[in-house]
């Protein structure tokens, strides 16, 4: 059975959260086998694509749509469960709150990596000093050159001289 992990009353109905449940109704919505399975994937995924949360759904439940998955993680994101990053091009990857990092996407290799939002305070506070800008490091990718794709380079210079 999968809690939400911002549950509150510690009640689940069926494997489905009490608050989140409560929380559709309250908008008129109701709590479905399929948004029960899209919420379960991205917490079992930790980071995925819309395509590749459907296919995890689509293991135990093959009629769910790429649609129904879209407008699920919209609904989601907007009760605040959810949230999503680019992470380059594509699209985007989801992930469940609170999940906050920074991700550091090579874009050689693609490799992604995650840091703590803290490692950023210095640039935050140059931007809030010198541009009055509010950085919001919890939903945020960086691209470049991990260490790996970095030292290859260093290799292949090396092996030409």
């Amino acid at each position: 059975m999968h809690r939400h992990p911002d549950a509150t009353d510690g009640h689940t109905i069926g494997g489905v959260d009490a608050t989140l449940r409560r929380t559709l109704h309250e908008r008129g919505m109701r709590m479905t086998p399929q948004r029960q399975l899209v919420l379960d994937a991205v917490h079992e995924l930790e980071h995925a694509t819309p395509e590749q949360i459907c296919a995890h759904v689509q293991r135990s439940a093959p009629a769910v749509n790429i649609t129904t998955v879209y407008r699920t993680l919209d609904l989601l994101e907007g009760l605040e469960l959810v949230r999503h990053t680019h992470l380059g091009h594509g699209a985007p990857s989801y992930s469940a709150r609170p999940h906050e990092h920074v991700h550091l996407v090579c874009h050689d290799c693609g490799e992604i990596a995650e840091i703590p939002p803290g490692e950023l305070d210095g640039l935050a506070g140059a931007l809030r000093e010198r541009r009055g800008f509010e950085l919001d490091p919890t939903h945020l990718a960086l691209s470049g050159r991990c260490a790996r794709c970095r030292h290859d380079d260093t290799d292949e210079v090396e092996e030409t001289k």
